[in-house]
């Protein structure tokens, strides 16, 4: 006796059955590495959401900022990426002295990295090229009113579960408001992530900034636990954690404990 089975069930089972659990856990691993590394080559959307109390002039405001960093790898030679990764966020603050309630849109920061797809001889992975700073607060207490530009770079290694390394930056403002102050700013991120079979990482990281022209250090130190899951068709990853504030300028802050949560959308190749 033959039977018949309709050829979109044939197709579906051929699918379901073509992927194995331990390839997906393998895959998933994968996945959570790259996110590891800020030049793989990987679309992904995040979008983080920080809370930060202890902000203002009395040290009673809070901050809240939602950040949306789409990162989109373009193949340009056979041996080189460019990675482009934007920030665009929107600033929600609550009670703080001067300014009191205001939220909307902050500066944006456009940076492009001219990355090798292969490694150094040594196992170094790199990438480096030109960030954008691009006036595009909706409220002047929310942005700098400054176009800038300057260079931007990051280097890590992965060793095993193990990626570690710094990304960096340098931005002056070349035009904008005369009467706004000039931007002229370094950002510094070492950051050190360990990743399990299972696709879990736990990250060790700072987003410090100094500012050349108030001569001021912002240094957060972050420590957070990701998890790439598949949630229907999609996959993400669910990333949590808590941040300690070393140091901020005086009288503005924030200081203390903060709380970062965030989900990215991965699209594979």
């Amino acid at each position: 006796m033959i039977i018949l089975w309709p050829r979109r069930a044939v197709f579906a089972f051929a699918a379901a059955m073509s992927v194995s659990p331990a390839a997906e856990a393998e895959r998933d691993e994968d996945l959570a590495k790259q996110l590891a590394n800020p030049v793989a080559a990987l679309i992904s959307v995040p979008f983080d959401v920080d809370f930060d109390g202890e902000v203002g002039a009395d040290g009673k405001g809070d901050r809240t900022i939602l950040t949306v960093k789409p990162v989109i790898p373009v193949s340009i030679s056979e041996d080189w990426n460019l990675i482009s990764r934007v920030v665009v966020p929107y600033v929600s603050l609550d009670g703080v002295a001067p300014i009191g309630d205001e939220s909307g849109l902050g500066d944006s920061l456009a940076s492009f990295f001219f990355s090798p797809k292969a490694p150094t001889a040594g196992g170094w992975i790199w990438g480096a090229g030109p960030a954008l700073l691009l006036p595009t607060a909706s409220e002047d207490v929310l942005g700098s009113e400054k176009w800038g530009v300057g260079p931007t770079g990051v280097a890590l290694k992965q060793e095993g579960p193990w990626t570690y390394g710094m990304l960096a930056n340098h931005v002056w403002s070349f035009a904008g408001d005369s009467d706004r102050a000039s931007y002229n700013r370094s950002f510094l991120q070492p950051f050190l992530t360990y990743t399990t079979a299972a696709a879990t990482s736990f990250t060790v990281q700072t987003e410090s900034t100094y500012d050349w022209e108030s001569e001021e250090w912002t240094v957060p130190v972050n420590v957070l636990v990701g998890q790439v899951v598949k949630v229907g068709d999609q996959l993400v990853q669910l990333r949590g954690g808590v941040r300690y504030w070393i140091d901020s300028p005086a009288g503005a802050g924030p200081d203390g404990w903060g709380f970062k949560f965030a989900v990215t959308f991965l699209f594979p190749r």
